[in-house]
């Protein structure tokens, strides 16, 4: 085997010039300068410059911040107009970003909780969103809400319910029915002591003010068991149409699951999974005057045991919600379909870095989750828009194939007829991409 060298300058990561081209193209780099303001410059890079660093390094494959220095400056360097700084500016861009931490005391435990939210990054996160057309004002959407457990040993990691050290961030999303990723509109840093029950309400309103902020109605709300709780079904009544919460087990519910008629369940399917399903219409949790829907469901168990509140060999499920409309299994459809908003967290995780928190401190690690979850929001619209556009492309590819597909293609850049040109070195057309 014989090689030879060339020192043309040919970048393997061709197709970047695209995406840089559709980011500037978007008014995303002029929102970002102007809701964060005007950066105490240092080697003359702006706030949408870090972002734009920071984001491509996603975008080419990278998973931590040192890969500009290491393995991405070259390429970079080739893509016109495009700045590049250091992995120690990004790191202080996001430093500058981050808002101090906030504690909280639960005064019957006496336990120290520590929340940090971000405003100025949650109010970007959604105007981003908006500017790039993923949310419009005025619109109806289904909203999901989860807390997430990261494992990470930081310097101030608490340990989590799972027994290990981390933090525990509050995650807002829409399930948007245009697209196949569910879009991220709020994240709140909480430290790993911190389950996602306590003070939710009030993470929900600091939401909701966001959300009101902007203009974007929520019509479906979502969550599980942590947000059964009094005070939040309070909060959701203010913001939404109606909500459909995962109801906790109680001696209240179990006395009824052993009284329900035969008669009164229906047998549905969903997927391969077969149950019942049947409803209350004026369930009236935590002791008080005011009546729900509680949807109920049960399956039967392979092992045959008795439960041992109701007397038979189910396992029991409820939903509890103030629409009366829909139908059980429409009910259960709907609440079932949540899953594609915990399908976000294994993308933040493993495609935008959340598995792998930069920073020392709760602070900083919260304005890098905010701003990456801007570039899951950004990617969710170029591979929209892209998709449309060439065949060689699916709406539903994760980051890492379309860097496979569209991003590692080997590219330079010649002057021909008095202007720079891009010339790929592959047989696939990228012309559609600019129309």
């Amino acid at each position: 085997m014989k090689i030879t060298n060339s020192t043309e300058k040919i970048t393997p990561f061709g197709g970047f010039n695209f995406v840089f081209n559709s980011f500037k193209n978007s008014g995303l780099p002029e929102l970002i300068d102007n809701q964060l303001g005007v950066r105490a410059l240092r080697g003359g890079f702006s706030y949408s410059d870090i972002f734009a660093n920071h984001m491509a390094i996603f975008f080419n494959g990278g998973d931590c911040t040192e890969d500009i220095n290491v393995h991405l400056r070259d390429a970079l360097e080739q893509v016109p107009s495009f700045s590049v700084c250091s992995a120690d500016t990004i790191l202080r861009g996001i430093k500058e970003l981050a808002v101090d931490t906030e504690l909280f005391i639960n005064p019957s435990s006496g336990v120290s909780h520590e929340f940090n939210i971000n405003g100025k990054l949650n109010s970007l996160l959604l105007k981003s969103a908006c500017k790039t057309g993923l949310l419009k004002s005025g619109v109806a959407y289904d909203l999901d809400y989860d807390n997430t457990v990261i494992p990470t040993e930081k310097y101030d990691s608490k340990k989590t319910y799972k027994h290990v050290y981390g933090y525990q961030p509050g995650v807002a999303s829409i399930a948007h029915p245009e697209f196949s990723q569910a879009i991220p509109v709020y994240v709140e840093g909480r430290n790993g002591n911190s389950q996602a029950k306590y003070l939710q309400a009030d993470t929900l309103t600091r939401m909701f003010g966001q959300l009101t902020n902007e203009n974007i109605r929520i019509g479906r709300f979502r969550a599980d068991s942590a947000s059964y709780q009094e005070e939040v079904l309070r909060t959701l009544e203010a913001h939404t149409e109606s909500f459909y919460i995962r109801a906790n087990r109680c001696a209240k519910l179990d006395n009824i699951l052993g009284s329900i008629a035969p008669e009164k369940w229906q047998k549905i399917r969903l997927g391969v999974q077969e149950m019942e399903v049947t409803d209350l219409s004026d369930y009236k949790p935590f002791g008080k005057d005011r009546s729900y829907r509680l949807v109920i469901t049960r399956i039967r168990r392979k092992d045959g045991q008795a439960d041992v509140f109701s007397g038979d060999a189910f396992t029991y499920r409820a939903i509890l919600t103030n629409e009366h409309t829909s139908s059980n299994e429409a009910v259960v459809r709907f609440y079932n379909a949540r899953g594609a908003s915990e399908r976000l967290f294994d993308v933040l995780n493993n495609d935008f870095g959340w598995s792998k928190l930069p920073c020392s401190f709760l602070a900083e690690n919260t304005s890098f989750m905010l701003m990456t979850a801007m570039y899951a929001n950004f990617y969710t619209y170029i591979i929209g828009e892209y998709s449309r556009k060439v065949d060689w492309l699916k709406p539903t590819d994760r980051l890492k194939k379309f860097i496979f597909r569209f991003i590692t293609v080997s590219a330079k850049w010649i002057r021909t007829g008095r202007r720079e040109v891009l010339k790929l070195f592959t047989s696939k057309d990228y012309k559609p991409i600019l129309n």
